[in-house]
């Protein structure tokens, strides 16, 4: 009996500790489940990643900083509802970890939102105390030093080129005795923002001549001529002398102004030539004054010989001056050899072959094509040599050669007018119909948002973790917070940076003419590197709204984002100097035909209302040529009535060749681009790059 009832309570205890540990045990099964599936689906956290997986890595990671990011990149997913933005990122500001410093900004940002403002300024205050260098403090000194102006004054100090100093500085009252001191700090770190321009002449209007020393009148002289007053610039000096710099800034400036304005301008240039010919200035300035397509010898003349004989922009504007005369010819070649790598060599030889094939010099063309090697060209302008050196050998009968330079073009570069029309010379490059909506809205929208995510390749691997967990706006200032005293990068591997920034935060206007410039100055790139910047220039914005528009007036959306792109840079508030308005750039009269009714400027604006209106007028333009594009497009920027007076034979024999002899050099480049942008978008997703080649296909 004793061992039966032992056992009975040795079973019972047995139960009853199974019992007692059910719960721990349960947890320990639930935990070991999560982080199965943690490893199953483990890969670095980035946006390519689904929220659902984000989710797993947010409850079930054993490592707290992976749970950090993942909350980081959920909440940066969640910015329409603070309240599950803070909770995301509640008990997440632990640590040293700058990640920490950038969390206690959410935090404050969102308490802010909420309306809870004690919090607010627990997180500010906290996050000043812990983390004082880092570029997240700077929105700390911001925002506390709205009642403590000293918080201001080490902001501007300690942190000058960040986005928050620059708001600090543009919102100083124009009366305030610290005008002058905030207009000076957004002369040298960021003449360009909103607001700094009032200040800037405020700064120089309200000062008498002896109320700044000279430095500080050219610091201010020079940033509003980046701004392009020269008027402000000049008055500003008030016979202040220039130095190199602020002479060649204001110079350029006046080069685009009056009459009068130019003249002065040109002096300028000439004066910091003479008298400062060995600092790059003086190149720079020598390059403006060789700028015309005529330039004036009366202008090259004076410059020091030892000056004009170290600048390929003056050898190519003595050039333009022989016309072709007494051995120019053989001149151009000489400097297309000798500056290969130029920007000025680069312009001469496509100014001179453009010449030679318009006037059927074929052979004459082939060989300035030839001259400088398209490995030492950027990849648009490679592409349009390789091109026209195809078409060249065509015209001489040598279809092979052509037909390989094509090809080659094709499987080397990536999708723009020039690899267009290389298809098309090849019997390919069919165009879809474009006077039909687009698929679906489903496509579209999987097309906005690609799963294959591209990394920053900042430099700085904090910018690029940041860009990595989504937060964006806090790359793009942390990036901003570390650079020179400039408003312009100074290379084209920080302009393609910027670019992509910018168009991350919403800036696409500066941000796609940032990647442009990067395009025209990247040499010897890899297929990789072009890829990245050919998608980087042609991102999926606004949808919807192109989705609508196309579905509503049934025009392909791929059209309407390539002329969207080039007409405002996805930017629905922009005007142009005649007055057209919003993101397909309608005249006020063209669009209130289209809508049959009067419309305000704002409703012009609106970015559905205006993809609307400009669908439709695409439609009735591509109806009235018949679907032909180049028309279309051409119609589309100069008027249908310009356009027709255009048509010849050419268009159908030589498409190319007719685009080239638009008369009005607007258009003619207008048309090219748009092409271009619309062949992109129409292989969007199809540009990978092949093993084992160099370029992009």
């Amino acid at each position: 009996m004793p061992s039966v009832s032992g056992r009975g309570l040795t079973a019972q205890h047995s139960r009853g500790l199974l019992l007692l540990a059910g719960t721990p045990l349960l947890t320990v099964a639930l935990v070991l489940g999560g982080q199965t599936v943690m490893r199953r689906l483990h890969t670095p956290i980035t946006p390519s990643l689904s929220s659902a997986d984000l989710w797993t890595r947010y409850r079930w990671s054993i490592n707290p900083k992976e749970r950090r990011e993942a909350a980081l990149l959920l909440a940066a997913r969640s910015t329409d509802s603070a309240e599950r933005s803070q909770r995301l990122l509640a008990n997440q500001g632990w640590g040293n970890d700058p990640l920490a410093a950038v969390t206690l900004k959410q935090q404050a940002l969102n308490a802010a939102k909420l309306g809870r403002p004690s919090e607010e300024k627990k997180r500010w205050q906290d996050l000043l105390q812990r983390f004082p260098d880092s570029a997240a403090s700077a929105d700390a000194r911001y925002q506390l030093g709205q009642a403590n102006p000293r918080l201001h004054a080490d902001l501007f100090r300690q942190q000058p080129g960040h986005p928050a100093a620059l708001a600090a500085a543009a919102e100083t009252k124009t009366d305030s005795p610290k005008q002058a001191i905030a207009a000076l700090h957004l002369a040298r770190w960021g003449a360009r923002w909103p607001g700094a321009a009032t200040q800037l002449r405020e700064a120089c209007n309200r000062i008498s001549g002896d109320g700044l020393n000279q430095d500080d009148r050219l610091t201010l002289a020079q940033a509003l001529a980046t701004l392009g007053d020269g008027r402000a610039a000049e008055a500003c000096l008030q016979g202040t002398p220039t130095t190199p710099a602020s002479g060649l800034a204001i110079g350029r400036v006046l080069l685009r102004g009056s009459a009068e304005q130019q003249e002065r301008g040109k002096q300028h240039l000439l004066n910091l030539a003479i008298s400062n010919p060995d600092d790059p200035a003086a190149l720079k300035a020598a390059a403006l004054l060789s700028e015309p397509l005529k330039p004036d010898p009366a202008l090259l003349d004076p410059l020091p010989q030892s000056l004009q004989q170290r600048s390929a922009d003056v050898a190519a504007a003595r050039v333009r001056l022989g016309d072709g005369a007494n051995g120019d010819a053989s001149n151009a070649m000489a400097i297309l050899k000798r500056w290969p790598t130029n920007p000025a060599a680069w312009q001469l030889q496509w100014d001179l072959a453009r010449k030679a094939l318009l006037n059927d010099q074929w052979t004459t063309a082939e060989a300035l094509l030839n001259a400088i090697p398209h490995s030492d060209l950027p990849e648009p302008l490679a592409a349009r040599q390789q091109f026209w050196l195809g078409l060249a050998l065509a015209k001489q009968d040598q279809t092979a050669q052509a037909l390989n330079v094509w090809e080659t073009l094709v499987k080397t570069h990536p999708r723009s007018y020039y690899t267009w029309r290389a298809e098309v010379r090849l019997g390919r490059g069919d165009l879809p119909d474009l006077n039909q909506a687009s698929a679906s809205r489903s496509a579209a929208l999987g097309e906005a948002f690609p799963s294959h995510w591209e990394p920053l390749k900042s430099g700085d691997p904090f910018v690029d973790r940041l860009w990595r967990l989504g937060q964006t706006q806090e790359a793009w200032e942390t990036w901003r917070n570390q650079q020179p005293r400039s408003d312009q990068p100074s290379n084209p591997e920080q302009k393609l940076v910027e670019g992509r920034l910018r168009i991350a935060v919403g800036d696409a206007w500066t941000g796609l003419s940032r990647l442009w410039r990067a395009s025209l100055r990247l040499v010897n790139q890899t297929c990789e590197e072009q890829q990245l910047l050919h998608r980087s220039q042609h991102p999926h914005l606004l949808p919807e709204v192109f989705e609508t528009a196309s579905q509503s007036e049934a025009v392909r959306r791929e059209l309407l984002m390539a002329i969207a792109k080039q007409e405002s840079r996805f930017s629905p508030g922009v005007s142009s100097p005649v007055g057209a308005i919003g993101l397909l750039q309608l005249m006020p009269a063209t669009a209130e035909e289209l809508a049959g009714g009067t419309l305000s400027s704002d409703e012009l604006r609106e970015p559905t209302r205006n993809a609307k209106l400009g669908a439709r007028y695409l439609a009735q333009l591509l109806e009235q040529w018949q679907g032909n594009i180049v028309l279309a497009i051409a119609s589309y920027n100069a008027g249908p009535g310009a356009t027709s007076q255009w048509v010849t034979p050419l268009l159908e024999k030589d498409p190319e060749l007719w685009v080239e002899r638009i008369p009005y050099p607007e258009t003619r480049l207008y048309t090219k681009k748009v092409l271009g942008n619309l062949w992109a978008y129409l292989g969007s997703g199809r540009d990978r790059c092949d093993s084992g080649s160099q370029g992009v296909r």
